[in-house]
């Protein structure tokens, strides 16, 4: 398959595409990699959360749980719902990549990322031919990973050279909070993040941080309902 001409052309043009982007990856990347390590992870605790969870959100959102000992079912838990989104990105790619076999197909999802699914997704819902697509879609996806992978260790290992008085146990929600501001596009979208935030800070005392769970069902409601209240204003 990699020999395939149609295979080379899929991953040349995937990765024209992708590498743009992918800048980003290499600032989280060291972030993540740092987070982990103010946590109280070891460096192959952080290199091994890294290799089986690939997912800055989770790993970010779960340091916090596994530095107070919450429960192993309540970190877990918390990774599904911070991942929740992939349910539909893989599902809307998925026509995209039922030519291929599934050990493909599950390598293909444990790849999947947010800019991958942005970037990728258009033209793999276009393209007919699956050798193609597989090309386009697995060569930049493993370039991703390679490169978040490389800049988890510069953090993992460059931790212990940044001063301990810079408050890196803060670095995992400083991180979240950046990544999730860009995403605030609208004011529904504002209302669910406060919500959700001022729901999470006056809950934090319920047992087994369960406040975060609630505060995020407070968060969607209330972005529901803003959405529904401004179709229902723009509605003629």
């Amino acid at each position: 398959m990699a020999l395939n001409p149609a295979f080379r052309s899929g991953a040349a043009a995937g990765l024209r595409a992708f590498v743009p982007v992918s800048v980003g990856f290499i600032p989280w990347a060291i972030v993540t990699g740092i987070a982990m390590r103010s946590s109280g992870l070891d460096a192959p605790e952080s290199i091994g959360m890294s290799l089986l969870v690939y997912a800055a959100t989770a790993q970010l959102g779960a340091l916090p749980l596994i530095a107070s000992g919450a429960p192993l079912w309540l970190i877990f838990v918390t990774g599904m719902v911070l991942n929740l989104r992939f349910v539909i990105f893989s599902a809307a790619i998925a026509p995209s990549l039922r030519e291929q076999s599934l050990p493909r197909r599950i390598v293909g999802g444990f790849l999947l990322t947010d800019n991958a699914f942005a970037v990728l997704g258009p033209r793999l819902a276009e393209t007919r031919d699956p050798v193609w697509r597989w090309g386009y879609y697995i060569a930049p996806s493993l370039y991703g990973w390679t490169l978040w992978q490389g800049g988890v260790l510069v953090g993992v290992f460059g931790a212990g050279f940044v001063p301990a008085d810079w408050s890196l146990e803060f670095m995992g929600t400083i991180a979240l909070m950046a990544m999730v501001v860009p995403m605030v596009r609208s004011r529904p979208m504002l209302l669910a993040a406060l919500v959700g935030g001022l729901g999470a800070v006056l809950l934090r005392g319920l047992p087994l941080r369960l406040g975060l769970f609630v505060a995020i069902l407070l968060g969607i409601v209330a972005g529901f309902l803003a959405e529904r209240w401004n179709e229902k204003r723009a509605a003629p």
